[in-house]
């Protein structure tokens, strides 16, 4: 496993974007998906961080569209993120 997979917070937002339909989302809106789905506030300097690694390590790309930030997964992130779906869904099915 990668580094990038060692952070569960890294890994949803990589499973967030890859499911997004229109090629991206805003920060805000992975930030309060996220929120939900914890069910718990996220700090945003530690939200952004995690976010940035990902840009960083190019797993994830950044563009900006007006006043907003949009995230996007790039070609690595998908494949990256797939292979960790499969191996998920693998244990999963183990007897």
């Amino acid at each position: 496993m990668t580094k990038w997979l060692r952070s569960g917070r890294r890994r949803d937002i990589c499973f967030l974007l890859a499911a997004a339909a229109d090629g991206g989302l805003r920060g805000q809106q992975l930030k309060t998906r996220l929120e939900s789905h914890y069910d718990d506030r996220l700090e945003p300097k530690s939200f952004y961080g995690s976010l940035s690694a990902l840009v960083d390590a190019g797993f994830v790309e950044k563009r900006t569209e007006g006043l907003h930030d949009v995230y996007a997964l790039t070609e690595a992130g998908e494949r990256r993120t797939r292979d960790h779906g499969e191996w998920v869904r693998a244990c999963l099915e183990e007897e």
